[in-house]
C-alpha cells in the first residue's frame, strides 16, 4: 500500500508541478498574442465610419478605430455586407465564371476586384477576430493549469503525510 501511496504522491507531485509551471507560461503567451493582435490592428488604421453610415447594430462602434477581435468581426460583417449588396450576393468565383464568359466586360471586371478585395480583407479581419478567441481560450487554460495543478500539489502533500 505504502509503495502506491508513494507512487500516486510523486505522480501528483509532477503533473501539478507541470501544470504550474505551464499555466503562467500559457497565460503570458496568450496575453503577449493579444497584444499583437491590438498592435497589427491599430497599425492597420481601421476605423468605423460615422453612425449614420452604419447598420444600427454596429452605431455603437462609430468613429471607433478596430482594436478588438469583437470589432475586427463586426467591421468585418460590414464588409461581407457592403459586398453583397455591391456584387447583388455574388461571390468572386461567381463573378469570375461570368466574366470568363463574357470577357472584356469592364464593369464585370471592376466588379470582380472589388469582390475579391472585399472579401480578403473580410478574410484578414475574420482571422484577427479567431486568433482574438484562441488567445482568450489560451489565457482560460492556462489559468485552469494553474488551478488544476495547484490541487494535485496539495492532494499530493495531504497524502504524503498520510492525513
Amino acid at each position: 500500500m505504502t509503495d502506491i501511496r508513494g507512487l500516486a504522491v510523486a505522480l501528483l507531485t509532477v503533473v501539478g508541478a507541470a501544470m504550474l509551471t505551464a499555466g503562467p507560461v500559457m497565460v503570458v503567451r496568450g496575453r503577449s498574442g493579444r497584444a499583437e493582435i491590438r498592435r497589427e490592428l491599430a497599425d492597420q488604421k481601421i476605423v468605423f465610419p460615422e453612425a449614420e453610415k452604419l447598420p444600427p447594430h454596429l452605431a455603437r462602434h462609430a468613429g471607433a478605430a478596430v482594436a478588438t477581435g469583437d470589432q475586427a468581426k463586426a467591421f468585418a460583417d460590414m464588409i461581407g455586407a457592403n459586398v453583397r449588396k455591391a456584387t447583388g450576393g455574388r461571390t468572386y468565383s461567381e463573378i469570375s465564371a461570368q466574366l470568363a464568359e463574357r470577357r472584356g466586360d469592364e464593369e464585370l471586371t471592376a466588379l470582380r476586384q472589388t469582390a475579391f478585395m472585399g472579401q480578403t480583407l473580410r478574410a484578414s479581419l475574420m482571422s484577427a477576430y479567431q486568433a482574438w478567441h484562441l488567445t482568450t481560450l489560451v489565457i482560460g487554460l492556462g489559468l485552469a493549469f494553474m488551478a488544476i495543478g495547484a490541487a494535485l500539489v496539495m492532494t499530493a502533500a495531504v497524502l504524503a503525510t498520510g492525513s
